[in-house]
């Protein structure tokens, strides 16, 4: 565990909007006048998840990251969860910690709020990194398709099926089956890691918590379009997917370069979703090349 604790660098919590929230930091070994990253993590998951790329990207530049409302040890809040309420967590955690422009890196749903934040708050970012982006509500349901979809949702959504569901991903074998299909590579799917997807599960709260982010993600006004996103983004943008990913496939991520000029797209070979963890040395040698070129 202490081992744990010291790749999660310093963690401290924070009261934003009345409810705590988790995050970490860890100072650049030595003195440097490069910007600050910061990670934002996918769903489900917590700060946990960098704790293969918070150490070695400190060497160089001073780090942080930071646990979404709702998930990982943060409180979970009883609302109405959003993309843009967690940008706007993410813009006010950077103005009270960091103040001076960063690199926004974020995983998944973590870089849907990373895409969010940097076009609502253009002053905060310096670079923008996506490690792999998911696709909004309205982009992957289109026309007919969404009422269609959305009275099968309607039934999965209930309250009763949510109670059912929230009880099945407390399980140690459910939270592996659902790594398996995450990761290409099943020896990095450890006791450790799973541990670190159940213990959320059990703060106070988190039953109603996952009912509403559960509502949450059926509704159109999830997310905005990464479509309409991604022009307005004038930074530069590095995209980073693994090509063994079957969470979201890597066609999505060769789709999106026609968006944006500045975009840049990396293909990470044998890794899946979880690439930040399955090639994190990959990863993170592709972001110190990318902030060196930009």
């Amino acid at each position: 565990m202490q081992l744990q604790q010291t790749r999660l660098g310093s963690q401290r919590d924070w009261i934003w909007r009345g409810w705590q929230v988790r995050y970490t930091f860890v100072r650049s070994a030595t003195p440097t006048d490069q910007p600050p990253i910061l990670f934002l993590h996918g769903f489900g998951s917590s700060l946990a998840q960098w704790q293969e790329n918070l150490l070695p990207l400190s060497q160089t530049h001073p780090v942080y990251a930071l646990d979404l409302v709702g998930f990982g040890a943060s409180e979970k809040a009883d609302t109405a969860y959003k993309v843009e309420l967690w940008a706007d967590q993410v813009y006010d955690f950077w103005r009270t910690f960091i103040g001076e422009p960063i690199v926004l890196v974020g995983h998944s749903l973590g870089a849907l709020v990373a895409l969010t934040a940097a076009v609502a708050y253009p002053e905060m970012v310096k670079n923008l990194a996506l490690l792999t982006l998911p696709a909004s509500r309205q982009e992957l349901l289109i026309g007919s398709l969404q009422s269609w979809v959305g009275r099968i949702e309607s039934f999965f959504t209930s309250p009763l099926v949510i109670r059912l569901l929230f009880q099945m991903v407390r399980r140690p074998g459910i939270i592996r089956a659902i790594l398996k299909a995450a990761y290409v590579n099943p020896e990095r799917i450890t006791e450790e890691l799973i541990a670190s997807f159940l213990t959320p599960g059990f703060d106070r709260g988190a039953s109603k918590a996952f009912y509403r982010l559960s509502k949450a993600r059926t509704q159109i006004d999830f997310s905005l379009k990464t479509e309409d996103l991604l022009p307005q983004v004038t930074v530069p943008i590095l995209v980073v997917w693994g090509e063994g990913d079957r969470v979201i496939p890597i066609v999505r991520g060769r789709q999106l370069s026609s968006f944006n000029s500045q975009l840049r797209l990396v293909e990470i070979p044998e890794a899946g979703h979880c690439l930040y963890d399955e090639c994190a040395e990959c990863v993170n040698a592709e972001l110190l090349a990318w902030l060196g070129e930009t």
